[in-house]
């Protein structure tokens, strides 16, 4: 069977959801077992979203085959068991125009004009029939909004696409607002029809409608957005605020989308079984206790930063039947205000997430040392694991060191670049002040090695792991004898160069800090072995 493709556009305002529908009806349809993929299209310059501030975009999601992403893709692999992303699943206008542009440097243009089309939209729509290879169906997300100058080119392509491809190949889903007047007490589908009478000024008529809303949509606005948008009524499909994401497919559902689609491509697939998103759903809302973990970041006001951590620690908690909230704590607050120590002395465990940059690294150690001698369950991802071994070093070594991040000329750089303690054949060297400063990013899904008898092993319950990556600086091996002559053991080596992946404290309750991303493999159906060990060292020390 030929790829199938759904477009997903979005109207009157951004931050809708499209990600979220796309991934629930996607889940949806897998659940009939067909087999569904996705792919993100973002309209801005950036290449990726790789060096983006996080107050820009937010967390940036890193997949199998080391793409900085999107983290709507994030939302795709929570959603869909059976695919996984990759870099064919999300492109930016950027890389497309510098695709184009290499192209025509190399003369594969034969000296024509390049053009914004064909060029730019025979090159989008390329990159958008790769990512459909071998899948029955794939769901093509557009980012931001129609009307959106940038966004253009992109529904140009889709234009050309549903004419190349046909009704029985193409559908385009289009996500809309509409908005409660609390004044007038009723619901406006204005907005909507404007929405649609803009997409339709371009070319494309929606099939299918998702009408998103904080109040229960009327029958009779239900029939009126049909007749004005020319989508048959049972294409308006209405999605209400929902309490948990995890509710919205079994909603696409209820509202037979799953069927409509199915017939529209002429494809004949048994019932979609979501017993297991109905399992997640109970589990989420009868949860028999709660544990409160302070997340301690410099990006606390901006959750997206942290996206898929917070997604994991939900994640833990419906596998633990408990509730999880999460208390965002200032690093910078930690440094500088004494009464913020207040924010994590009542906590049940503590997490540091990732990060790059020294703001906030003081802090982030003040937590950690807390942890340390509090018997607080802790969690370090990333420079969360940096800033451990420090701390360590530091406050039960009593040695001054530090990561050459934050100080090139440190005395002792237990972490640093690889190229500062490695030479050439691969062996440990002294650091060198002129060692190159670019280093080499360790990015994607890569082999760990457990220490047998680690705690890490235990929960994992295995002593081989693949976890993925995002980071330059690495542990200093010089460093691990004495570090593990003081207590905190290394639990787990790279297998290719056998860097640092882990460190843990035996004589603690639960004190583990990792330096790869487990949050990119948590999934609502199971979450991931070392958040749900996290969670539920917490509820232990909390009962005990």
């Amino acid at each position: 069977m030929s790829t199938k493709f759904i477009f997903v556009t979005g109207g009157v305002v951004s931050s809708l959801g499209k990600g979220i529908a796309a991934a629930s009806i996607a889940a949806v349809l897998e659940a009939r077992g067909l087999k569904v993929t996705m792919t993100k299209m973002d309209p801005y310059i950036n290449v990726d979203p790789g060096t983006m501030s996080p107050f820009q975009h937010g967390e940036v999601f890193v997949t199998e085959d080391g793409a900085e992403t999107d983290l709507d893709l994030g939302y795709y692999e929570r959603f869909l068991r059976r695919s996984k992303m990759s870099k064919a699943n999300n492109f930016t206008s950027g890389r497309i125009y510098q695709t184009v542009l290499a192209k025509e440097r190399r003369g594969d243009y034969l000296g024509g004009t390049v053009q914004v089309i064909p060029h730019i939209t025979d090159e989008i729509k390329h990159k958008i029939r790769t990512s459909g290879e071998g899948y029955d169906i794939a769901i093509i997300e557009i980012g931001g909004t129609v009307g959106d100058i940038e966004s253009l080119p992109f529904m140009e392509a889709v234009r050309q696409m549903q004419v190349e491809l046909g009704r029985t190949h193409s559908l385009l889903m289009h996500l809309t607002l509409v908005p409660y007047i609390a004044s007038a007490g009723e619901s406006k589908t204005k907005p909507t029809q404007h929405s649609v009478k803009e997409l339709r000024s371009i070319g494309l008529q929606p099939d299918v409608l998702i009408c998103r809303s904080e109040q229960p949509i009327s029958e009779d606005n239900r029939q009126k957005i049909a007749l004005f948008t020319n989508v048959e009524p049972r294409g308006v499909i209405l999605c209400e605020d929902a309490q948990s994401i995890y509710q919205i497919p079994r909603r696409l559902y209820e509202q037979d989308l799953d069927d409509l689609i199915c017939e529209r491509f002429g494809i004949t697939a048994p019932e979609a079984d979501l017993s297991d998103w109905d399992k997640v759903v109970d589990d989420l809302f009868n949860s028999q206790g709660e544990i409160v973990v302070a997340m301690v970041g410099k990006y606390v006001e901006l959750p997206d930063a942290y996206k898929s951590v917070n997604e994991a620690l939900l994640h833990a908690g419906i596998h633990n039947k408990t509730k999880v909230s999460i208390r965002y704590v200032s690093a910078e607050a930690l440094e500088t205000d004494p009464e913020a120590m207040n924010q994590i002395t009542d906590v049940d465990a503590i997490l540091v997430p990732g990060g790059f940059g020294e703001r906030g690294t003081l802090g982030k150690m003040k937590a950690i040392q807390f942890a340390r001698e509090n018997n607080k369950p802790f969690l370090g991802i990333c420079l969360g694991m940096q800033l451990a071994v420090i701390e360590y070093v530091r406050n039960v070594l009593g040695i001054e060191a530090n990561s050459t991040e934050f100080d090139r000329k440190t005395a002792n750089p237990i972490i640093g670049l690889i190229t500062e303690w490695f030479d050439e054949k691969g062996e440990l060297q002294i650091r060198s002040d002129d060692s190159d400063l670019g280093g080499t990013m360790r990015l994607g899904a890569q082999e760990a090695e457990l220490v047998s008898n680690s705690k890490l092993a235990k929960i994992y319950g295995s002593h081989n792991i693949t976890e993925r990556h995002r980071h330059r600086y690495e542990m200093n091996n010089r460093y691990i004898e004495p570090l593990e002559n003081a207590g905190m053991k290394i639990s787990g080596y790279s297998a290719k160069q056998h860097l640092v992946e882990s460190v843990e404290i035996d004589n603690h309750p639960w004190f583990v800090a990792v330096q790869y991303h487990p949050e990119f493999t948590s999934s609502p159906r199971g979450g991931h072995p070392l958040f749900n060990s996290f969670i539920k060292a917490a509820i232990d020390v909390k009962q005990a």
